[in-house]
């Protein structure tokens, strides 16, 4: 298993994978010590998420390779059909995957997401459009959604 962490504008992120892919991007609340020397089998998705914080990359295209069961899997699957720039609820997303009694079980397996921002659980809100749970916490939920939206706050100076 190969590590590394690398500076985002959310903080320190922690990249894990190996031959099999991409296993976990997640940010930290620590600081931890950057790396130096990136990893061969980490440099693209550090590339790609660099291209994603600069505003020039809407999808990602990583050998991804998630631990979880199979219904978190099938969880992380429906998440990554939500486009860039938009977002659904949890209500939506267990409809779509034809369990609307599910709806608990899906917001859990969106918490245990181990691919931040590649697997886009930020793109999921409650239903009244709330910016509700999230593991990296409400300000870079928030952060991201803004981040994405087409309409960007103007600046009056």
């Amino acid at each position: 298993m190969e590590t590394c962490y690398i500076n985002s504008p959310l903080g320190v992120t922690k990249i894990e994978g190996d031959v099999d892919g991409i296993m976990s991007i997640s940010v930290l609340n620590s600081n931890e010590k950057l790396t130096d020397i990136i990893p061969e089998l980490l440099q693209d998705c550090v590339y790609q998420l660099n291209e994603y914080f600069e505003g020039k990359r809407q999808t990602f295209s990583l050998k991804l390779n998630p631990q979880g069961t199979n219904f978190q899997q099938k969880v992380w699957n429906a998440l990554q059909t939500i486009p860039y720039g938009t977002t659904t609820t949890y209500l939506k997303l267990s409809q779509q995957l034809g369990d609307v009694k599910a709806i608990r079980a899906v917001a859990n397996a969106n918490g245990k997401n181990p691919l931040w921002i590649v697997i886009p659980c930020h793109r999921v809100i409650g239903s009244d459009g709330s910016l509700t749970g999230y593991a990296g916490g409400l300000h870079r939920k928030q952060w991201l959604l803004e981040h994405e939206s087409p309409y960007k706050q103007q600046t009056l100076f």
